[in-house]
């Protein structure tokens, strides 16, 4: 768990992920979003693993957030400022596997 408060994970959670579920939905189904992120032993990747659960996190009322979707929450801030902190590449960020990474995280850096 992150030293933050709950109240703060929330509010970072929702500016940082800026894609809603069905458009985080609609890009995992995608094939850039599978070619990207580090892949366990089952093929499918961390951010591929983590959009699933960013979307049924959006889905869920504050209130019945459980302590295990907090601690995502908390990663998953952690993860998109630690990437966007990176930078993107200066050409072609629409197609880049930097964007798509942050994508399956639920962030759209061209939004």
């Amino acid at each position: 768990m992150s030293g933050k408060s709950h109240e703060q994970i929330w509010d970072e959670f929702r500016d940082l992920v800026n894609m809603a579920p069905k458009e985080i939905e609609e890009f995992l189904d995608t094939e850039e979003s599978k070619t990207v992120g580090d892949t366990g032993g089952d093929g499918e990747s961390t951010g591929h693993k983590s959009g699933k659960r960013i979307v049924e996190i959006k889905r869920t009322d504050k209130t019945d957030l459980t302590d295990d979707q907090w601690d995502h929450m908390a990663k998953v801030v952690g993860y998109i400022k630690r990437h966007k902190a990176q930078g993107g590449p200066e050409s072609d960020m629409e197609h880049s596997k930097w964007r798509y990474s942050l994508m399956n995280w639920g962030h759209d850096p061209l939004k």
